[in-house]
């Protein structure tokens, strides 16, 4: 308990420690959000961090601590960490947030899965929902 006051008072004495210390949690939720979605495992060890995060061992596994006591990673053994269903929905979002301008679509391509705009072998040079024939979609607000 003491290790955990000390810590919070080093940061609210130094709040570039407290800024660094949730950019690093953001860091790895998104990767092991994202290394999940992939299928890269479930419970991922300092050294799979690594792969996609350039840091010091000691400060990933220092944070992957601080994250599981937090209830953001659940601890897997062996020096391995999970995402628990609070890590999960807060690295989805994060992993969203930071990625949302890639998401969504192209020029001319609408948000509609099934339309031709989406096909690369649709003969169509523009996606009929940006045509002023088409009619809007009755949830659409114009």
């Amino acid at each position: 308990m003491s290790g955990e006051r000390e810590n919070d008072d080093c940061e609210i004495r130094n709040p570039q420690s407290a800024i660094r210390n949730v950019w690093w949690r953001d860091e790895i939720l998104q990767v092991m959000y994202w290394m999940t979605g992939e299928g890269f495992g479930r419970d991922f060890s300092v050294a799979d961090l690594q792969r996609f995060l350039q840091a010091e061992d000691a400060l990933l596994s220092e944070t992957l601590e601080q994250m599981a006591a937090g209830g953001l990673l659940e601890r897997a053994g062996g020096g391995r960490y999970a995402l628990s269903d609070v890590g999960r929905r807060e690295g989805g979002r994060r992993f969203a947030d930071e990625f949302e301008e890639m998401l969504k679509p192209g020029h001319f391509e609408c948000d509609e899965p099934d339309c031709d705009c989406h096909d690369p072998n649709s003969i169509e040079a523009v996606c009929k929902h940006f045509s002023p024939a088409h009619e809007p979609h009755p949830n659409t607000v114009n």
